[in-house]
């Protein structure tokens, strides 16, 4: 995992997004949102090291769309928790501009094995 970056950075944003989760759960009191952004946000790198050893380079593919997605619907959390008030702009910056990272590095692979198997 040491020389793999998506599975490094998806690993240390789903600890990030589980202490979001433990600060809006103790300290805001939010439960529904805050759990749907902790099961996204952790689905992440569940299924970048599912695709790691997917039993084709389809099914690679396929997992590694789903981790996009999940970045995707991570983001729309922590958006919607901005907006309405339960995260600040300086709380959520930073986590949001991992996923837009996320967001990148998952595209690229996804673009370069498809090109690698067409």
């Amino acid at each position: 995992m040491k020389d793999n970056v998506i599975l490094c950075k998806s690993m240390d944003f789903a600890v990030r997004v589980v202490n979001l989760y433990k600060y809006l759960s103790d300290e805001k009191k939010e439960y529904i949102m805050s759990k749907q952004l902790l099961r996204c946000g952790t689905s992440v790198g569940a299924n970048a090291h599912e695709a790691v050893n997917g039993q084709s380079a389809k099914d690679f593919i396929s997992k590694m769309h789903i981790s996009l997605k999940e970045v995707g619907e991570t983001e729309y959390w922590l958006t919607l928790l901005t907006r309405t008030n339960y995260l600040d702009a300086e709380q959520s910056q930073s986590i949001i501009y991992d996923c837009i990272e996320l967001k990148r590095i998952l595209t690229a692979i996804i673009k370069t094995t498809k090109a690698k198997i067409d």
